[in-house]
């Protein structure tokens, strides 16, 4: 085995220890054991379970936001919603264990690659989709950070949620967080206001 496959191997067999069981339940001797390989063939490629870590994750972070940013095509934003939606559900579905690496806890001295942080970076691409809208439809076009935020975050935990249940069925279940959101976003007021809290 060259270099660069047994790299991979390694990559491939950490990807899937980490989402079994998450970085602090994996040790660099079961990797090793895993590849049948000495414990320093795991150091020499990632100098630690930290650098193969760091890895898995970025491999796995660039691989959802190019899905995602390759799903938004259409022009309409009801449908970009859908493309958004079903492009993180495909992800679930076919990445399973890149999905569970994503959601679960990171190290505590990893500041990014946890699932926060990749909601945050594909809500900052639907951001500036939302601002082009709201500046279209009159709406402030500062409010499109709070609205991506909030459709992102619906999307992400809905995915969380399905990772593990897988009914209804992937397209039913966009279909449905696609009409919670388009339906709520096609009555927006200008100006909402807490029901509760109205003047008298």
């Amino acid at each position: 085995m060259s270099a660069a496959q047994r790299r991979e191997q390694l990559i491939t067999i950490g990807r899937q220890l980490f989402a079994e069981r998450g970085f602090d339940a994996t040790s660099i001797e079961e990797v090793a054991a895993r590849a049948k390989v000495s414990k320093p063939v795991v150091y020499e490629h990632f100098g630690g379970k930290e650098g193969l870590y760091a890895v898995v994750v970025d491999r796995e972070v660039r691989s959802l936001l190019d899905r995602v940013g390759g799903a938004l095509t259409a022009g309409h934003p009801r449908a970009l919603l859908e493309q958004a939606a079903l492009a993180l559900l495909d992800y679930i579905e076919e990445e399973t264990n890149g999905f569970r690496v994503l959601t679960r806890e990171a190290p505590a001295m990893s500041a990014t690659g946890n699932f926060s942080s990749v909601l945050n970076d594909v809500a900052h691409r639907v951001e500036h989709i939302l601002g082009a809208e709201f500046k279209t439809r009159g709406y402030d076009p500062k409010l499109a950070e709070l609205y991506s935020q909030a459709l992102v975050g619906m999307v992400g935990l809905v995915g969380r949620w399905w990772l593990d249940v897988r009914k209804p069925r992937k397209t039913m279940v966009a279909a449905h967080m696609v009409n919670l959101a388009w339906n709520g976003l096609s009555h927006l007021e200008a100006k909402p206001l807490l029901e509760t809290r109205r003047a008298r």
